[in-house]
């Protein structure tokens, strides 16, 4: 892996750039539009993608938000044409950024110490970012034309449920394979859990805390409901077990309760409680099986009042899990490459998500997720990624792309 001074001092340059761009959800323009020009030299075309506001009605958008629009919130498509009749490989990395974490007071002044960078998005996903910039690179310098078209996704909205990729995905995508660039620490990943962001809201009878004749607590009545949902995250983590991918994990698929809300005064019962949060199940099961299975476990195990009190929505994130054989080419393939640059062979399963399953599912492209940086420093205050890392990726990647077989 022979990589040029000049070639790592431009990654290292875009980087920063990238991470100095306040890429937030509905502000990932600027960083578009920086982008767009960065690859324009070395990739034959380089467009902004316009989203219409239309993709806001589509039953797989995440995260609605009122007034919200998409008028200065581009994609952007890059493109190296390859030799006719090899297979096209579409790779999709995400520009927004979750906000800075609590304490973190400059997470948009990238720092360089020692091999490496920090600041928000340095791993999720800017270093990724920088991973293609680099791959179309050394494309370039190493005069390695594919067999087939080579297509970069660069895209909004991931961390709020991937609606950039899904307005990808309307507009037709055809390729033999996909890959998706997150930090994986150079894993190849086949597999990726679901994920559903949930709203529970329950009821009860407001009363003085000093009445227990009439009141009914709906913030007990939401404890209730909570371990009712635990237990049935629990039979369902059992029912999947036998996803050998997912089985070294004690929990891949976690529950999360992360907010909850009820009451206004000490001293009075409430008669509303709100519970958010976020139920992780693997790709065993539908979003749709598991909506039901949630809803009617509360159904079926609450107590008389809570069954008639209680509403359960999903109307945030909404992403399918995926999975691709182990012994897919596209699989088989990566593994070797990373063998050829002297890198561990590393497969594994994703226990967060991601874009991926838009890719797999709804376009019906083979789809793994790869990338260098550990999902541990991603959305902390102390997010960062190594440099020869990201050159590294790009290196394995640069010699996928000039030999790739991906078609069973």
């Amino acid at each position: 892996m022979i990589i040029s001074a000049e070639i790592k001092k431009k990654v290292e340059v875009l980087l920063m750039e990238l991470i100095r761009i306040p890429s937030t959800r509905g502000n990932e323009g600027p960083a578009m539009r920086f982008l767009r020009e960065q690859m324009a030299p070395c990739v034959d075309s380089s467009v902004l993608v316009p989203i219409d506001d239309a993709i806001m009605n589509d039953p797989d958008y995440a995260f609605p938000l009122p007034s919200h629009t998409y008028r200065d919130t581009p994609n952007l498509e890059c493109l190296i044409r390859g030799k006719s009749g090899g297979p096209t490989i579409v790779f999709n990395t995400h520009l927004d950024v979750v906000p800075p974490s609590e304490g973190q007071t400059e997470a948009f002044a990238p720092r360089r110490e020692g091999g490496r960078v920090l600041g928000r998005g340095a791993c999720d996903a800017k270093g990724q970012a920088a991973v293609l910039f680099a791959l179309a690179l050394l494309l370039r310098e190493r005069g390695i034309q594919p067999s087939g078209d080579i297509v970069f996704h660069f895209v909004i909205e991931e961390e709020n449920g991937g609606n950039g990729t899904l307005a990808m995905i309307r507009r037709g995508v055809h390729a033999d394979a996909a890959i998706v660039i997150e930090p994986t620490e150079m894993a190849v990943v086949p597999a990726v859990r679901g994920a559903m962001w949930f709203e529970l809201q329950t009821s009860g009878r407001a009363a003085h805390s000093g009445s227990p004749g009439s009141r009914i607590s709906a913030l007990d009545k939401a404890i209730e409901a909570m371990k009712i949902l635990r237990d049935y995250h629990d039979r369902l983590l059992a029912e999947s077990r036998g996803l050998p991918l997912f089985d070294v994990f004690a929990d891949p698929m976690p529950l999360t309760f992360g907010e909850c809300k009820a009451g206004t005064w000490p001293a009075t019962v409430p008669a509303k409680a709100v519970v958010r949060g976020v139920f992780g199940f693997l790709p065993n099961r539908t979003r749709a099986q598991v909506r039901e299975g949630m809803i009617e476990s509360i159904r079926n195990r609450g107590d008389a009042w809570l069954r008639d009190h209680f509403e359960l929505t999903f109307p945030m994130l909404h992403s399918e899990g995926n999975m691709l054989a182990v012994d897919h080419p596209l699989v088989t393939s990566l593994l070797t490459t990373l063998r050829k640059n002297g890198l561990a062979e590393k497969v594994s399963a994703m226990t967060a998500s991601c874009d991926a399953w838009l890719y797999n599912n709804q376009a019906g492209i083979p789809t793994v997720v790869f990338g260098p940086g550990s999902i541990t420093h991603a959305h902390s205050a102390q997010e960062e990624i190594v440099l020869d890392d990201v050159l590294a990726a790009a290196s394995v990647l640069a010699d996928f792309v000039a030999d790739p077989r991906v078609r069973s």
